[in-house]
């Protein structure tokens, strides 16, 4: 019963900040004023077309590149497709309650390869610190490329010329210093204490599972994969641009090398918002696609427009991969029960 009440704790407040954000974004912009966007002839549709088999083809080489990570702890060979309907499950899932796909496939690839969850799981575990890796220095190139963009857009504001004031502070550095060693401190003196030590458990299990990467076979392969997937994310906000005349404009703008800086920033910025608990990222990835927009002169308006019809094109196809991972599972048990 606890644990009941603790997940539907968990998916009541998820749920509760996609619902939130999503009310606070349509507060900010007038609804009509996007649908009209959306309906105006001037949106062309044909590129959101082609976003779906990059949406497709980013989960299939997620898909490859786990099987590298699972054969090296032993699970042998494993179809394609299976690897590939593993993500397509997950990320449809996700959709509905966030993290509970990555539950679902490690549990899922475990019973099939009749492994211990708790191999499948290290697996999991360096394939999201990989991500978060991945993540990290795409922060950092957005921040040198784009700093000009983000620096003007906190001069223009009162609130962000205070933002940078504070920042310029050495005591704010001093501090932030300080807690850190104190929270370090405080980690090792309580290390063995009810509450810490699930924590520095879960940390050292994020670490074995992320530094097998390093010795693995295919690492070369593994490394190439990785820099396809977000490749194609990359590309599905790109491709994006073309859609709407508001950024098509900005492809040929003096500065913009072709649409790639502000394709960088957008996607950047939502690929952080991820880390928010949310329903497919509804709300935060929408409001971080809005603010990485409006550095380039986009409206609220025009970034709710944009953002909202980007990620109804990936959860649609997600939806449907997902519905094709529950019929693949279905004739997989007919045809193999003991593996499905």
């Amino acid at each position: 019963m606890k644990d009941l009440i603790k997940n539907i704790f968990k998916v009541a407040v998820t749920l509760g900040i996609s619902a939130g954000l999503v009310v606070w974004m349509f507060k900010k912009v007038d609804f009509h004023s996007v649908m009209r966007i959306l309906t105006d002839g001037d949106v062309r549709y044909g590129w959101l077309i082609a976003v779906i088999p990059v949406v497709v083809l980013s989960h299939v080489i997620r898909g490859y590149r786990w099987g590298i990570q699972l054969r090296a702890v032993g699970l042998g060979h494993i179809p394609g497709l299976t690897l590939a309907c593993s993500i397509f499950g997950a990320y449809a899932l996700n959709l509905v309650i966030p993290y509970s796909g990555e539950a679902w496939r490690i549990v899922w690839m475990a019973k099939r390869c009749n492994a211990p969850v708790s191999t499948v799981l290290g697996t999991d575990i360096g394939d999201r610190g990989s991500d978060a890796v991945v993540v990290l220095l795409l922060l950092i190139l957005a921040g040198i490329v784009g700093h000009p963009f983000i620096m003007s857009f906190l001069h223009h504001y009162s609130v962000g010329n205070e933002i940078l004031d504070i920042i310029d502070r050495p005591l704010l550095w001093t501090c932030v210093l300080a807690g850190f060693a104190i929270a370090v401190a405080l980690l090792y003196k309580f290390r063995n204490t009810k509450y810490i030590a699930p924590f520095i458990k879960g940390v050292l299990r994020t670490w074995a599972g992320f530094k097998v990467l390093f010795t693995m076979n295919g690492r070369g392969m593994y490394l190439v994969l990785t820099l396809g997937i977000w490749l194609c994310y990359y590309l599905e906000t790109y491709l994006t641009l073309f859609a709407f005349p508001f950024t098509r404009t900005l492809i040929m703008e003096h500065g913009m090398a072709f649409g790639l800086l502000p394709a960088l920033i957008s996607f950047v910025f939502s690929s952080m918002s991820m880390a928010i608990p949310s329903s497919g990222g509804l709300g935060p990835w929408n409001l971080a696609v809005m603010f990485a927009l409006s550095l380039f002169g986009i409206s609220d308006t025009e970034g709710t427009a944009f953002s909202m019809l980007l990620w109804t094109t990936t959860s649609l196809t997600l939806v449907i991969l997902g519905l094709f991972t529950v019929v693949y599972i279905l004739v997989s048990r007919k045809h193999h029960p003991k593996t499905a």
